[in-house]
């Protein structure tokens, strides 16, 4: 019986292992952190306080997007922007992806989107086919303004008309929520 009862301790810690430290356990580590984002953000305040806000003053930085195109981020000063750095490993960046591309849907055209990756080019092409994701993805040419410098995946930056970061959130969140869309339309009118 105790042989039974250690090879079974045994064989449930490599399988707890295998499913949270390997590419394997992906998914389930995704969909936790996806259930925390969504209860979270609906309970936290999202907003940078009002004194603590920061504005960009600077918005050259240079971005090329997945087909290649040049974008110079200074050609958006001036409209409602949103921010976020991710990657494919990163399992909060995989949870957050379907709010934000629901987000996209609903205010791509009034909204700038910017999504950063860091993250192997190829790797980032079949992950958007393989979760039909049609975000504008980006990859940095130069480093971006210091107020949009972030180690930490995934970090969220919303920027209002007049350059002033009025979100900064690093980790994952409910993104398509209504008290996310409630700011961007207060944003855009």
């Amino acid at each position: 019986m105790k042989f039974i009862r250690k090879n079974l301790s045994n064989i449930l810690f490599v399988l707890f292992a295998l499913f949270l430290f390997t590419p394997y356990g992906l998914p389930v580590r995704a969909l936790l952190i996806k259930g925390i984002s969504v209860v979270t953000t609906g309970i936290f305040n999202i907003e940078v306080d009002e004194e603590e806000r920061e504005k960009l003053d600077d918005f050259n930085w240079n971005l090329v997007s997945m087909k290649g195109e040049n974008l110079n981020f200074a050609s958006l000063e001036g409209k409602v922007i949103l921010v976020n750095f991710w990657a494919t490993w990163c399992p909060p960046c995989v949870a957050e992806m379907p709010g934000m591309q629901e987000l996209y849907e609903a205010y791509g055209d009034r909204v700038e989107f910017v999504f950063i990756a860091r993250d192997d080019h190829e790797r980032v092409v079949k992950f958007l086919e393989k979760k039909n994701l049609n975000l504008p993805v980006y990859y940095e040419r130069t480093r971006p303004p210091a107020v949009l410098s972030s180690s930490s995946l995934p970090t969220t930056y919303l920027i209002d008309s007049e350059g002033v970061v009025r979100v900064d959130k690093v980790g994952a969140a409910d993104w398509n929520s209504k008290k996310v869309r409630s700011l961007l339309d207060e944003l855009i009118q």
